[in-house]
């Protein structure tokens, strides 16, 4: 075993070079004095007879040839491919070379990682509490356009001083990004031009789920608003979250902390110009980004278009033959059991169902939506 004195390693050997030199001890004495064994001892003199003194200096224990090592080729592919995408991890970067089938021996994700690092390619990231995630709301989505979210991302200046509300809406099943649209405020009128163009260009999804916030839910009964009546309408279910409850949508979530990384910031002088950037990245999340959770697919491998289609014009909402039918005055009220009850005025002029329950009491539905309950012996609404 290998046991020089603290003096000094190469000072330790220098000495038994030297005792070594006059022969005053056998070469077993020698080695047990230095306390090192003699396959050591015979590579020093070996090395010395060679070398001369320098032998005698320290070497570093580095391997001399590295066969592993990442080929320089590689790295600089790895590198390029970075700085295209500098919002993209380690492991996509790897999806895509795989995905592409680029030519090379690619590295694990985690080398690639330790690449990134050594280059400052990476900013550490800070500690986040996670969040159970919440399975029950999407647990009923098993193929492309079962159900889509929406929800506006945070509006942020542009550099001319004017707000951008981007609106977003994405496909639950194939994480497709439908629409990403930049609008000057988060009304109801703009909001339906968005989906009206979504909904041409990609047919009509069974459901949409949403927050809480307008338009996409307001204080009449039901949570009603023009856009979710609307959607109704058109045989589309408007499906919201819990109140405080951002998880339940956590698939459209992780896409807005993506919108974010990648486009957000720097700030754009015109809603223009950030539109620009909105297409940009549209494409490359849809086409070019692989997702670990479509097995390194891209979504537009697994999206498919809506075979329902935008109806020309809306019809009239059909109930069960053993539904009451009312109209909804202008003022918002229904008549039931000979009593006048208010319901929503954004409801004047629809066909409203009631489902009876016995001769006092009705549920009262707009399209597949429940409202609540009309009950004559209280002579009010429970709403759900």
């Amino acid at each position: 075993m290998f046991m020089w004195q603290e003096t000094g390693v190469s000072e330790e050997k220098l000495k038994f070079i030297n005792d070594w030199l006059k022969g005053e001890f056998n070469f077993a004495m020698l080695c047990k004095r230095y306390q090192i064994s003699r396959p050591t001892g015979y590579g020093l003199i070996k090395r010395y007879q060679a070398e001369g003194v320098a032998a005698l200096q320290e070497r570093s224990r580095a391997p001399h040839t590295i066969p592993h090592k990442t080929p320089e080729s590689v790295e600089m592919e790895l590198l390029k491919l970075k700085h295209r995408y500098p919002h993209w991890g380690p492991s996509m970067i790897r999806d895509f070379l795989l995905k592409e089938k680029i030519e090379g021996l690619w590295p694990a994700a985690s080398t690639i990682g330790e690449l990134y690092k050594r280059h400052g390619l990476v900013k550490p990231r800070k500690f986040r509490k996670k969040t159970p995630v919440h399975s029950e709301p999407l647990k009923h989505c098993e193929a492309p356009n079962q159900v889509w979210s929406a929800d506006f991302k945070g509006q942020f200046l542009l550099k001319n001083g004017k707000y951008c509300y981007p609106l977003t809406m994405t496909d639950n099943y194939s994480r497709y990004l439908i629409l990403c649209e930049g609008l000057m405020s988060p009304n109801c009128n703009d909001s339906m031009k968005c989906y009206e163009k979504a909904f041409r260009e990609y047919g009509l999804p069974d459901a949409i789920r949403t927050d809480n916030g307008q338009p996409f839910a307001g204080l009449a009964v039901g949570g009603l608003t023009r856009l979710s009546i609307w959607l109704l309408k058109l045989g589309i279910m408007p499906e919201r979250i819990s109140p405080g409850c951002p998880q339940q949508n956590g698939r459209h979530e992780r896409m807005h902390r993506t919108l974010k990384e990648a486009v957000v910031f720097p700030k754009q002088k015109t809603l223009a110009e950030q539109q620009k950037l909105f297409d940009e990245f549209k494409v490359e999340f849809n086409t070019q980004r692989p997702h670990q959770a479509l097995k390194a697919n891209r979504p537009a491998e697994i999206h498919k278009r809506s075979t329902r289609e935008l109806p020309d014009k809306l019809s009239e909402v059909i109930y069960p033959d053993s539904f009451l039918v009312r109209k909804v005055k202008t003022n918002g009220e229904i008549k039931f059991a000979g009593k006048r009850y208010f319901l929503s005025e954004l409801l004047h002029g629809e066909a409203i169902g009631l489902e009876p329950i016995d001769e006092e009491r009705a549920m009262i539905y707009f399209s597949k939506l429940k409202l609540g309950i009309i009950d004559s012996r209280l002579k009010k609404i429970i709403r759900p």
